[in-house]
């Protein structure tokens, strides 16, 4: 059974601070959809850290290379939920941050300074924009559908794979 909160706690942040990835889910039911939920995106977000600005505040640097819906259904006052797992054995875990989030303009946003102290050096795409998140709750939860995994490492442009969009994929060398 889940925990809720009104803030990140100590426990949830330090789990935070050590996710090699945590996952954004916002749903399009803005104005287009006459607000009603039209479809609902989760993105994975690996190699990019997600800075807890305060127990009710969190930002972390959006790069290309995906979609935009992120920014395009907060921009709709979508709510956005972010959930952060926990892989290693005996350590299961969920947390999940609900609030709402706007995207800005790396030259617009008084958090950029911060954020770029720990850029996504992997990725070697371009920045794009920062996601800054208020948060109204928190919930922490068993983590038990969660499977046991290691971090191997960050994933790079060059081994990025196109399978699944049915190109071919690149062989490295």
């Amino acid at each position: 059974m889940a925990s809720h909160y009104t803030h990140i706690t100590d426990e949830q942040a330090e789990m935070i601070r050590n996710a090699p990835v945590f996952f954004v889910g916002t749903a399009d039911f803005g104005e287009e959809s006459n607000n009603r939920i039209d479809a609902v995106n989760v993105s994975p977000k690996g190699g990019v850290p997600l800075h807890m600005i305060s127990p009710n505040h969190v930002a972390y640097l959006d790069y290309t290379g995906s979609g935009n819906e992120t920014a395009r259904h907060s921009e709709t006052g979508s709510p956005v939920t972010v959930m952060v797992c926990a892989f290693e054995e005996g350590n299961a875990g969920i947390v999940r941050l609900y609030g709402r989030a706007r995207s800005m303009p790396l030259d617009d946003s008084p958090l950029v300074d911060m954020l770029l102290e720990q850029p996504a050096d992997e990725i070697a795409l371009p920045m794009r924009q920062v996601i800054d998140i208020e948060i109204e709750k928190t919930s922490t939860s068993c983590g038990y559908g969660v499977p046991v995994m290691s971090f191997e490492r960050e994933r790079t442009v060059g081994d990025r794979g196109r399978l699944y969009k049915g190109a071919p994929v690149p062989q490295r060398a």
